[in-house]
């Protein structure tokens, strides 16, 4: 299958014309509408540094349905324990900024750049993507943020300081998305911690169909966590 060159119009060819790895395009730009577009097709941005902007839709992808999130039993004690507190749009930017820094085992350097933290800062800005900060002693010690479009939340990225913090911050989000009627979590790579989870893979195919029928609901923008004490 060809690379798409994008023009400047913020529009995508169809994700099933992606290659074999999930390579569709390249090029374009990182603006509000345009990353929409891409997240309401099944496409997202993932690029190093020195790199154009290369746009992907994987198949497999995974996802995590709420309803699968599996709460072990260390987990759940721990939440129970009431040690972590946590907040949703409170430090979008500290959150990106984290996601960004904290080294990963078998990772070289960040596909976090600043042009991304620019571009997500903007999209949060007008309503569409959220973060979930998790507090120990009320500091900052782990998250995670992601874009909501209807009633699909496409996470981007997680980080701790302390360990567990960045699942105590999804445990959160998957009661937030439960209570709010949000039914699909993309989480697009396979990786074995989220599949412990619940996570699985499904077909881009199936993943299309999920985003049909989920996109027609209205998105919950703005701030989440102003909605909580509504």
């Amino acid at each position: 299958m060809p690379v798409y060159q994008l023009s400047e119009e913020p529009v995508f060819p169809p994700a099933e014309l992606a290659d074999k790895d999930g390579l569709l395009a390249v090029g374009g730009d990182l603006s509000p509408q345009r990353l929409l577009n891409a997240y309401a097709s099944g496409i997202f941005p993932w690029y190093s540094s020195g790199q154009p902007i290369l746009w992907w839709s994987p198949d497999p992808r995974m996802v995590l349905f709420p309803d699968n999130f599996r709460r072990h039993k260390n987990l759940r004690r721990l939440i129970d324990k009431k040690k972590f507190s946590h907040t949703f749009d409170n430090e979008f930017e500290q959150v990106i900024d984290y996601c960004s820094a904290v080294k990963r085992e078998n990772q070289k350097g960040t596909w976090i750049t600043e042009e991304m933290k620019e571009a997500y800062i903007n999209l949060h800005n007008a309503g569409y993507a959220h973060s979930v900060e998790t507090y120990y002693d009320g500091r900052l010690c782990g998250g995670l943020y992601g874009v909501s479009i209807g009633s699909m939340f496409f996470g981007e990225s997680m980080f701790h300081l302390k360990t567990d913090a960045s699942k105590v911050a999804l445990w959160h989000l998957v009661d937030f998305c439960k209570n709010n009627g949000i039914r699909v979590i993309d989480v697009q790579q396979n990786t074995s911690h989220l599949k412990s989870m619940g996570a699985e893979l499904i077909s881009r195919k199936n993943f299309l169909t999920l985003l049909e029928q989920n996109l027609v609901t209205a998105s919950l923008t703005g701030d989440w966590q102003q909605l909580l004490i509504k």
